[in-house]
């Protein structure tokens, strides 16, 4: 068995036997289900009922609000347009009410628009706010009608609302909620591959400190290549976290398929819907839930995990070069500091552009640019194969990846060399600099 051989294998049964390793493994998507839950859970709590009180002098607007509570905030309005505004303001001012929307008696009804006043010791809330303007703009618009003489019940019979179904080129229907799902769906997997890039690599940097300051590394390096160990330990600590992913693929997929025969759902890519299981989908929400766990099947599961694995594997090469290369240069973990932050950015900056633009475009040229960058791909490429990518820009990416890889872990084994048997200086961007040219 090859130097290097062993060494993975080293690294790989450390971590797995690790009682952490073990315990996170299972235990971490039973995490994420009871923090969805929770989150399920508080979003769907009543709010505390806020008092809005309603100056109206005009009366033409105080009736418009309406005592509906949603799910974000409960109102309840009070019309005391009858009290003095200043015994009103004063009552704010002790937190009587949340608020006093304050509206002016005008004969112009184009100078309500920027008139009306909202007096609270907090800042209101947006949704509060947009709501607000909608009803009094609403209420201002059918008194324009009305005083130009146009009939309003005409005008909202000749409104006409617009329900565009969704299908498939092969006839089949599909949710409207589909791009939601692919959205979600690579959102996830992109948010995991930062998260294995970086915890994994922080492993691959924390190994090589504790064997720098416990002084073994000058023990191994006298029969290993500094190279080979280096590679050793990113290898090793890849397949440990490929060992996690497939174990938590496995749980997820059978949770999908216990959904699908709880449901009723025919999985696979050709499953069809029958009329009757159409119609009842209109009907009641076990339908809805069909169809949506159908298209979860229909959509490319194969080509997602692939990619996954092929993007988790160049991205976390990459970036654990650079791990081990400053786990080596430092003595302890408070130097790296100075160094993590120019690996991090560019994974901070790949998931705000999959979020913020890949979501809008996932094939503008934004997104297919930063999918291409080795630096961002791993993480903007997965978040655009749910959405359909074509095979040629996949191997283009993943090309300039591996080659990228390749490039950077033969400076970081440079750095790796050198820093390996330095102790007690702390390093500078310039040190590195000049170690690359040794």
């Amino acid at each position: 068995m090859s130097i290097i051989s062993l060494i993975i294998k080293r690294e790989f049964i450390t971590k797995v036997r690790n009682k952490s390793f073990i315990v996170m493994t299972f235990l971490s998507p039973l995490l994420f289900v009871a923090l969805a839950a929770f989150v399920g859970y508080l979003s769907s709590m009543k709010a505390d009922t806020k008092r809005i009180a309603i100056h109206d002098e005009s009366g033409l607007f105080a009736k418009e609000f309406t005592n509906k509570n949603n799910k974000k905030a409960a109102y309840k309005y009070l019309d005391l347009s009858a009290i003095d505004l200043k015994i009103l303001k004063d009552s704010i001012t002790n937190e009587n009410y949340e608020g006093l929307l304050i509206i002016p008696k005008l004969d112009n009804p184009k100078d309500f628009e920027n008139s009306i006043q909202f007096i609270s010791n907090d800042s209101p809330s947006l949704p509060f706010i947009e709501r607000a303007q909608a009803v009094i703009a609403n209420k201002l618009t059918k008194t324009n009608l009305v005083n130009a003489n146009l009939d309003t019940l005409a005008i909202n019979k000749a409104k006409a609302k617009i329900n565009i179904s969704l299908a498939k080129a092969s006839g089949e229907e599909t949710v409207k909620g589909l791009n939601e799902i692919k959205i979600g769906i690579g959102g996830a997997f992109g948010y995991l591959i930062m998260m294995f890039i970086i915890i994994y690599g922080n492993m691959v940097m924390r190994s090589v400190i504790e064997e720098k300051t416990s002084r073994i590394v000058e023990i191994i390096i006298s029969s290993v290549k500094p190279f080979q160990l280096m590679i050793g330990k990113i290898v090793g600590t890849a397949l440990a976290g490929l060992l996690q992913f497939f174990i938590w693929a496995v749980i997820g997929l059978s949770l999908m398929f216990a959904a699908s025969v709880f449901f009723g759902v025919n999985v696979g890519p050709t499953a069809k819907i029958s009329p009757e299981l159409m119609q009842a989908a209109q009907q009641e929400m076990a339908g809805t839930v069909q169809m949506y766990i159908k298209e979860l099947w229909n959509l490319p599961i194969t080509s997602i995990l692939i990619g996954f694995v092929i993007y988790f594997i160049g991205g976390y090469f990459l970036y654990s070069s650079f791990y081990a290369a400053i786990g080596a240069a430092v003595d302890n973990q408070t130097d790296s500091q100075q160094f993590l932050l120019p690996i991090i950015m560019p994974l901070i900056l790949s998931v705000y552009v999959g979020f913020f633009t890949v979501i809008n475009d996932p094939h503008g040229t934004v997104a297919v640019v930063f999918s291409m960058i080795p630096l961002t791909s791993p993480i903007v490429m997965l978040m655009r194969i749910p959405f359909g990518v074509p095979l040629w820009q996949i191997a283009i990416s993943v090309t300039l990846l591996f080659g990228t890889f390749f490039s950077v872990v033969w400076f970081a084994a440079k750095i790796y060399r050198i820093g390996i048997l330095m102790y007690g200086k702390k390093p500078t961007w310039g040190e590195l600099y000049k170690w690359l040219k040794y």
